[in-house]
């Protein structure tokens, strides 16, 4: 009986020396932010409960203490600290403090991640720099990719969390023959076909309603890049030809006064641009438009709110970062006009000449709307080779990605503000 004893007794012991918690900080101490959302996701898969602490250094993680979690840790090059249980308790003392800009929320499921893109259909070279493509592989996140037959048959209920990329939802194939090849038309014009539409315009439209109605029954939505300006364009231009030559007729004169707001998401009172003469700007939504050269070149920074964990913890999760000046970068759409973002869409992200990172609610959904195509991409135009993460393992740019992968894994408060 004694033997018994002191052997449990030394059990108890390595356990408190092990400690029970894992930390896996998100703060300058972190090797690899990237892989630690990867890491946050598989434990989510495997029904392992993560705590996200908010504020707390850089937005770090907590979960139970196990060799398999620590060796995982190890194998993916991530920081971690093994804290015993009164150090645990401590954080967990210091984040309660009412006066402590902090809170915990807990993780619980794994979104089903869905994105759409055109490699479904065609070579599409070009989504090859797709920057959520590039950072789920990297970071070892599961998903889906879908495009517009998926959408059409009614398979988006089957996901949780969509992206879209530099789609383009007016139908003008992006305005961009450069990454836009003929095969790339063809086989949008042959889903269009099949599925009884005239127009790769009508088709697209069609794609936007269904992803609106996803978003309103439920979903999360998350774009990038043109995906989030033509998205919205789509939707109001709803019954107006805004097409020039490419679907066989002329845009409709009145096009622009026929534009209605209220079908969209963040943008209103944009002005279309409708000369195809005009390089590949589709509206003044792009607050880049006319002036592509250079952008992004130089050392401008756009900064990313300071929510209050405690009430706003939507916009908390969403913003949790390690710094808070955050490189601007260009795409198509390189970032929103401050006078087309409606007044009721949360600013996350802004720079004095535009706002960069916008979130709102959509009937049951939500959608955050990020503008610029690579946070790690300087330059622009042609068909630039893919970012190298294992360069950027760090990139505050891209933890505003993750930031919404994780999102719908949350328990979450309504933002009170």
């Amino acid at each position: 009986m004694l033997k018994k004893t002191l052997i449990f007794f030394l059990f108890l012991i390595s356990g408190a020396c092990m400690g029970n918690q894992i930390l896996i900080p998100m703060d300058q101490a972190q090797t690899n932010h990237l892989k630690a959302y990867g890491l946050a996701y598989f434990l989510l898969k495997g029904d392992i409960e993560v705590e996200w602490l908010l504020n707390y250094r850089g937005g770090s993680f907590k979960v139970q203490y196990s060799k398999s979690i620590e060796n995982e840790c190890k194998v993916r090059a991530i920081s971690y600290e093994v804290l015993s249980e009164a150090s645990s308790a401590q954080i967990v003392a210091q984040i309660s403090d009412p006066n402590v800009n902090m809170d915990v929320v807990k993780l619980f499921k794994a979104a089903k991640i869905a994105v759409y893109s055109p490699i479904k259909i065609s070579p599409a070279e070009f989504e090859n720099t797709d920057a959520v493509l590039l950072v789920l592989k990297y970071a070892e996140i599961p998903f889906e990719v879908i495009y517009d037959e998926e959408i059409l048959k009614g398979d988006l209920p089957k996901y949780d969390w969509l992206h879209l990329h530099h789609e383009d939802f007016t139908g003008q194939f992006g305005k961009n023959l450069r990454r836009t090849t003929q095969q790339d038309i063809k086989a949008q014009e042959a889903i269009a076909n099949r599925f009884g539409y005239a127009k790769v315009s009508k088709m697209k439209l069609a794609v936007a309603k269904a992803i609106k109605e996803f978003c309103a029954g439920g979903g999360f939505l998350f774009a990038m890049c043109s995906g989030a300006e033509t998205f919205d364009i789509a939707l109001a231009a709803e019954g107006t030809d805004i097409v020039d030559n490419l679907d066989g007729d002329g845009i409709d004169p009145d096009a622009q006064s026929k534009l209605d707001f209220e079908k969209t998401f963040a943008f209103q009172n944009f002005k279309l641009v409708l000369d195809e003469y005009e390089g590949m700007n589709f509206s003044d939504i792009n607050s880049a438009a006319g002036r592509y050269r250079g952008w992004g070149e130089n050392d401008a920074y756009f900064s990313v709110f300071d929510f209050s964990a405690k009430w706003d913890v939507i916009p908390a999760m969403l913003v949790q970062n390690h710094e808070h000046l955050i490189r601007e970068f260009f795409g198509q759409t390189t970032a929103f006009s401050k006078y087309t973002v409606k007044p009721n869409v949360l600013v996350m992200g802004t720079s004095s000449a535009s706002d960069r990172y916008i979130y709102g609610e959509m009937g049951r959904g939500q959608w955050t709307f990020y503008g610029g195509h690579d946070p790690e991409g300087r330059g622009g135009g042609g068909r630039r080779m893919p970012t190298d993460l294992n360069l950027y393992p760090n990139s505050p740019g891209y933890r505003l990605i993750l930031n919404n992968v994780l999102f719908p894994s949350a328990r979450k408060k309504k933002r009170k503000t």
